[in-house]
């Protein structure tokens, strides 16, 4: 077997009694420091730190590297000025997908895309494999080894930085970075971006200023009630605002218009991977679609239990647990589109056996709700 790879901040999990590490697609992370339930409160209270160093970095440079991006992605990227981030998807030409992501504009002719870490070689491969001479001059380098990634969210995330960068946080808009901003002394690229459904922000720096970030943010914390959360907490915050996780939500067999992700997919802008699959799927209307489920019986539905009306099998659950937040058992679901009417009663195979629950509205969180 391959030895796991670790990320800049590993030796430092160590300071946490109960931290705990798993096998996470070849990396070796912590699924937990104090907590799953403890650290997800946290960062829907106070705020949550997560090392996310296992996520890939590209950079796409060169005259055509927009026109490049543009063709190989759903989103629209001649939208995006300089400091401006954008959330997108690379598909296949049947739609499916490859890979959801984020582009960030650093320049004229300059990007960085921070892809899922299962699919950085993928991805990498995929986008060469399309680096054809209409695109001469293009750049693509994979710069993931060299770069970590830091995850401070929550309600107090603000308050929290501002204690240790004078950058101006408060013009910082959702989906806007600073290539060139100061944390704890550390020159970072400034995202105010994240995965929780809360208010927050990501930080990317050079692998050898790890502990100088890590336990200067904490310390900046400490009075703020700031922790060190891990993957359990990072999944369900994710699941409660409805943000989709490649593998579960996507896969190169959802479609990202099943998967309700149909506001960044620009099908009217010029050809791209998978243009003409969408718009057919669009026009004959969505065989599937991405809903919210709530269990009525007693049982935690979890993911690829199938889920059955009729006696006939519809779908199956892509995500589902007990929510932290909520206190309701709670799944996403990705169900045949006659079945997915807000209080369609449906039945959740859990164990042998088929438990009722209802088509509920989803995401189940959205910050600043009661």
């Amino acid at each position: 077997m391959d030895a796991l790879k670790r990320t800049p901040f590993y030796d430092l999990y160590s300071a946490y009694a109960e931290s705990r590490c798993i096998d996470f697609g070849g990396w070796e992370l912590p699924v937990q420091f104090t907590g799953i339930v403890k650290e997800h409160e946290a960062v829907r209270r106070e705020a949550g730190l997560f090392d996310v160093s296992h996520m890939g970095e590209f950079m796409v440079t060169g005259k055509n590297a927009e026109a490049f991006l543009q063709q190989m992605t759903t989103n629209d990227v001649t939208r995006l000025t300089d400091g401006g981030a954008q959330y997108t998807l690379l598909c296949y030409p049947n739609g499916g997908v490859v890979d959801d992501l984020l582009i960030y504009r650093l320049g004229d002719a300059r990007y960085m895309l921070v892809v899922n870490a299962s699919n950085i070689d993928k991805d990498f491969a995929w986008l060469e494999e399309h680096l054809t001479e209409e695109f001469s001059g293009v750049t693509l380098t994979n710069v993931s080894d060299e770069t970590l990634l830091l995850a401070l969210q929550g309600p107090l995330a603000e308050t929290i930085l501002g204690t240790v960068t004078d950058a101006p946080l408060q013009q910082l808009k959702p989906f806007t970075f600073l290539e060139h901003a100061t944390v704890c002394g550390v020159e970072v690229l400034l995202s105010r971006s994240g995965y929780t459904g809360e208010d927050g922000f990501e930080i990317y720096a050079p692998p050898a200023t790890a502990e100088t970030l890590w336990k200067g943010l904490l310390a900046a914390g400490a009075p703020h009630g700031l922790t060190p959360a891990g993957l359990g907490a990072r999944d369900t915050l994710r699941f409660e605002a409805k943000l989709p996780l490649y593998g579960q939500e996507l896969s190169a067999d959802i479609t990202p218009l099943e998967a309700g992700l149909q506001f960044f997919v620009k099908l009217g802008k010029e050809d791209f991977i998978g243009h003409d699959a969408l718009v057919q799927q669009k026009e004959a209307g969505l065989p599937r679609k991405l809903v919210g489920l709530e269990m009525i019986d007693r049982g935690i539905p979890r993911s690829h239990y199938p889920v059955f009306a009729g006696g006939v099998q519809i779908g199956e659950i892509t995500t589902g647990t007990q929510s932290p937040t909520l206190k309701r058992n709670l799944g996403l679901a990705l169900l045949d589109t006659a079945y997915t009417e807000l209080g369609t009663e449906v039945y959740v195979e859990i164990r042998g056996k088929q438990l009722k629950a209802v088509v509920v509205k989803a995401p189940f969180y959205k910050r600043n709700s009661s």
